[in-house]
């Protein structure tokens, strides 16, 4: 059974933003008619730069998690806490469902991003055919939660606000916080750098 032609050979277009199949009239600057945004047909060295802000990001996570993140000052006592040991005061101090937030948020979501992207990077690079609707399924539930990556800088304002060592007098940021930061907007830049459509180049070759 031959192949289904693919939107390039029928002249086609898809809106990344809103999803609109346009007619792609081969000229430079095209844009969506519905919202605007400018129509691409590839990312042009995707996986290089996608490599590139995912080791950085990976970079930056390390320091996010080894260093502290936050101070606080109570009553004379200095304490500095890492994720973790924020993660562990919550619990113990008797906000377990904080506390599974803010580990959800900070260590599990950003490890999923790593472990998806590098797998999708290396399949792609790979020109594999495996399980390529699997692929573009794990590929579109780390942009949704792209959308929410700032929840993992929600989350150290929320672990700052809501600790309590008995009275709390003062609570300064570290320089953690900025690392996690990084690590934020590198995995976002990551996930938008990839281009799904490399996923199905070889889908002729699919069993």
């Amino acid at each position: 059974m031959s192949a289904l032609p693919r939107a390039g050979e029928l002249g086609l277009i898809g809106c990344h933003v809103c999803g609109l199949v346009c007619r792609d009239t081969r000229t430079h600057d095209l844009a969506c008619p519905r919202c605007g945004a400018q129509l691409y047909r590839r990312k042009s060295a995707s996986i290089s730069r996608t490599w590139a802000l995912l080791i950085a990001a990976f970079i930056f996570y390390l320091p996010a998690n080894l260093l502290p993140i936050m101070r606080t000052v109570s009553l004379g006592d200095v304490d500095d806490n890492t994720i973790l040991s924020g993660v562990v005061e919550l619990w113990v101090k008797g906000s377990p469902d904080l506390a599974v937030i803010v580990f959800t948020a900070s260590i599990v979501v950003p490890m999923l991003k790593f472990l998806v992207l590098g797998m999708l990077l290396i399949s792609a690079r790979r020109g594999s055919s495996w399980a390529q609707r699997q692929r573009a399924k794990l590929y579109r539930l780390v942009e949704f939660i792209g959308y929410w990556s700032m929840l993992d800088v929600f989350v150290v304002a929320l672990l700052t606000a809501l600790v309590r060592f008995g009275v709390l007098s003062q609570v300064e940021p570290l320089p953690g916080v900025i690392y996690f930061g990084l690590t934020v907007v590198a995995t976002m830049l990551a996930s938008m750098s990839f281009d799904p459509r490399l996923i199905w180049d070889n889908r002729d070759n699919d069993d």
